[in-house]
């Protein structure tokens, strides 16, 4: 029946306002997400639950979606599978978490001495990083769609000064992704503790190390106070990647509309994301500074080389495990190739210029 005839048909004005909210719930959809940080987390859990709510608004609330912190569908490390297996319709985290699926999920993060988050935003976009992911993926049923980045994240909190490479040997270190193995290369004992436990494993002493995000993020976990040396940036992730993990399966039960409202939603996410991590980032970090009692440091040349030298090995080797991890190399290299050029006249010489004259 039309929508015109079947309100001609009604007897009475009283009834048609609970026919049409009947109606309106009856088509309504609700997904789930499960996501791999705390509920509330600044930047990565706030971010995500504002992409869940975006996503109600934009469709009017016919497709809501109800988010989980960690550990509340499944554990943080599980939230791909939990998508792939069909336990929830969406997840929110970061690719190289299910590097375990394919060590080539790691380009879709970041690597060492890699892209920031303009330039993936761009690889991904123009580039044919999209594509690449999508086909990473695609044997998982699962969907992915750039959901931001933190920016350039710091090193890690340590409890003693690296001086040089022996001072790194037998570390107990959390640290994340591929430069988690670059580290273990160079003695370093790796571990790569869920984001909720990291504070009380440095306080307790069972990690003498840790790396998280950015001072945002890492004084909210308290970190600045279980350690006294700061050592910034992380060489292993110059702008990683969030994501939206979205089933195929479901996804293609959407009509074309909501599933543009997806896309949309997570587009708008990525920019959104960056923005809050910049301005946080920014604002903690100037508490830091004003508090005291944090030493930053900078790698010492000897070891920042040494990162990259085994860098390169580790890279080398994860471009030989498929047919799949070397083109994602090569389209990734040859980017970052450019990009490197571009930004020693752009970005680099633009803040190069801006600390030695300060103006405004």
């Amino acid at each position: 029946m039309k929508r015109r005839e079947f309100l001609g048909a009604a007897a009475g004005a009283i009834a048609l306002p609970a026919l049409g909210t009947s109606a309106r719930a009856q088509d309504a959809i609700e997904w789930r997400m499960a996501t791999s940080w705390p509920k509330g987390a600044p930047g990565v859990g706030i971010n995500a639950q504002r992409l869940a709510d975006r996503i109600g608004k934009m469709s009017g609330g016919r497709l809501t979606v109800k988010l989980y912190g960690a550990d509340e569908i499944v554990p943080p490390f599980e939230v791909f599978d939990a998508v792939s297996q069909g336990v929830c319709e969406m997840g929110h985290g970061t690719p190289y978490y299910w590097q375990g699926k394919n060590p080539a999920f790691h380009y879709f993060t970041g690597v060492p001495f890699g892209l920031t988050a303009p330039e993936t935003a761009g690889w991904l976009a123009h580039g044919g990083g999209q594509a690449l992911w999508e086909e990473a993926y695609a044997p998982f049923g699962v969907m992915p769609f750039y959901a931001g980045s933190s920016g350039v994240q710091a090193g890690g909190w340590f409890n003693r000064e690296i001086k040089t490479l022996d001072d790194l040997k037998g570390l107990n270190f959390r640290i994340a992704g591929l430069g988690g193995e670059v580290m273990r290369r160079l003695g370093v004992s790796v571990t790569l503790t869920p984001p909720g436990e990291i504070f009380l494993s440095m306080k307790s002493g069972a990690i003498d190390a840790a790396e998280w995000v950015g001072p945002w993020n890492d004084m909210a976990f308290g970190l600045d106070k279980v350690a006294k040396y700061y050592y910034l940036p992380a060489f292993h992730e110059a702008g990683p990647s969030l994501e939206l993990l979205v089933s195929k399966e479901k996804f293609a039960t959407l009509p074309a509309d909501l599933q543009e409202i997806v896309r949309g939603a997570a587009l708008a996410s990525s920019a959104e994301t960056l923005a809050d991590f910049t301005f946080h980032n920014i604002e903690a970090f100037a508490r830091l500074v004003e508090t005291g009692g944090t030493e930053l440091r900078e790698w010492p040349e000897p070891i920042a080389a040494a990162m990259a030298e085994a860098s390169n090995e580790v890279l080398a080797e994860l471009a030989m495990t498929s047919d799949l991890a070397g083109r994602i190399a090569a389209s990734y290299r040859a980017y970052l190739a450019k990009a490197r050029e571009w930004s020693k006249w752009s970005d680099a010489a633009m803040l190069k210029l801006r600390n030695e004259h300060p103006a405004g």
